[in-house]
């Protein structure tokens, strides 16, 4: 089907969905939960088409663990949805109610947003985190997925709709257009008739791609150059822990860290225990001309490798003079996802906290857990790495706006 075609079919299936039940949507949600279970056998096998195609174009083991499935993962995704589903209603909130001096009663209440387009890249869980959290908030969806995911996302699709089609909700409110071509990425971009809201999941690349084309308000979901920042007063077993689990408990996700700063006081110490914990998890270590000087076998980082997000068992360190030479390395070099500093000067944490620009800024802990189930959101779209009107995970209440309801008794104004 032509891609304008589908963009008007999930406008006007939108419009039939704002008027949905609550209770409606939950039953859609389950059956879509329980025939993705049921479909495990061919999307599994789906999947497995996917990979071969990916090991043929070289993709990096990293990329190639983010588009794999499983039955643990699709049994997580199945879960995902469970956990939307306990969610509250994010539409029909009151927000706000009060009298206007004539008389009026005005409320603010939440309303969808219509229709929601998300570009994104290898993973397919995103297909149904997307789909979920669209449905549960009122929207009607419109998926562009990776080519690296065609197959699985298809796969994953047709299990949606056959769960939609024993639903009280039309299978239209879901679209996925499987066009290759980039020019039907610009038609979407361009469609402000038909598309509230564009989401780029994905690296760098994608999201300037989007923000250069779209002429649709877009939250920014983009790469994550995060870092970790070890401070004087840091210690040495906490380091190490939060360190590699940052680096390498799933290197080619965008909350892992890219860059690691230490302390000139303790890099001494901390850098060839570091170094040694790395290499046995097989990371490749670049690092600035102080570092190549306490470690050895380490490339020099590049000025360009300071804004790399590697997706891969790589990561660059620095040695820094000071917590202020820190901050001003991540405000420079950072994409505004996930930081982190290992510290026990309390002054430290907070100056950090408050002077780190980002969405999600830690203390003592992993910038893994910058996830919208970790964050007790049930699932999300993708990280905001922007300001308005979503920062962080984007989950239900960034997927709706509001209106005011005004009821009067025929004041005019004066």
């Amino acid at each position: 089907m032509d891609t304008i075609e589908q963009l008007k079919l999930a406008k006007s299936a939108s419009r039939k969905l704002s008027k949905s039940s609550y209770k409606d949507r939950n039953e859609a949600l389950d059956l879509i939960s329980k025939e993705l279970i049921f479909s495990k056998e061919r999307i599994l096998a789906e999947n497995k088409k996917d990979i071969e195609l990916g090991k043929k174009n070289n993709l990096s083991s990293a990329l190639l663990d983010r588009l794999s499935l499983n039955e643990k993962r699709l049994s997580g995704m199945s879960g995902s949805i469970e956990k939307v589903i306990a969610q509250p209603d994010p539409t029909g909130k009151i927000i706000k109610t009060w009298k206007h001096p004539l008389g009026m009663n005005i409320q603010q209440i939440s309303v969808p947003l219509g229709v929601i387009c998300v570009i994104y890249e290898a993973r397919p869980n995103v297909t149904t985190d997307a789909v979920s959290l669209a449905l549960k908030s009122g929207n009607a969806v419109v998926l562009r997925g990776s080519q690296h995911a065609t197959y699985s996302n298809k796969a994953i699709v047709d299990a949606i709709h056959r769960g939609l089609s024993k639903s009280k909700l039309s299978s239209d409110v879901v679209q996925f257009i499987s066009a290759k071509e980039r020019e039907e990425s610009i038609k979407i971009l361009e469609a402000v008739n038909y598309v509230d809201l564009i989401i780029p999941r994905g690296g760098e690349d994608l999201k300037n791609f989007v923000l250069k084309y779209s002429k649709i308000p877009v939250i920014g979901a983009g790469g994550g150059t995060c870092h970790l920042y070890i401070d004087d007063s840091a210690k040495e077993k906490e380091t190490l822990d939060i360190a590699i689990n940052a680096k390498t408990q799933r290197p080619g996700v965008c909350n892992a860290i890219e860059t690691i700063l230490v302390h000139k006081d303790i890099a001494s110490q901390v850098l060839p225990k570091l170094e040694v914990s790395l290499k046995l998890k097989n990371v490749e270590i670049l690092g600035c001309d102080k570092t190549q000087k306490i470690i050895t076998n380490v490339k020099l980082a590049t000025e360009e490798d300071w804004y790399k997000e590697y997706l891969d068992l790589k990561v660059s360190v620095k040695v820094v003079d000071s917590i202020e030479e820190a901050i001003e390395h991540i405000n420079k070099y950072g994409t505004k996802h996930s930081e982190s500093i290992v510290t026990h000067d309390t002054s430290h944490a907070k100056q950090f906290q408050e002077e780190v620009d980002a969405a999600c800024v830690y203390v003592n802990a992993s910038t893994r857990f910058t996830d919208g189930e970790e964050f007790g959101f049930g699932a999300e779209i993708g990280i905001s790495t922007q300001k308005l009107h979503a920062r962080g995970p984007i989950a239900l209440e960034q997927l709706v706006t509001y209106k005011y309801l005004i009821n009067g008794e025929g004041q005019i104004r004066s």
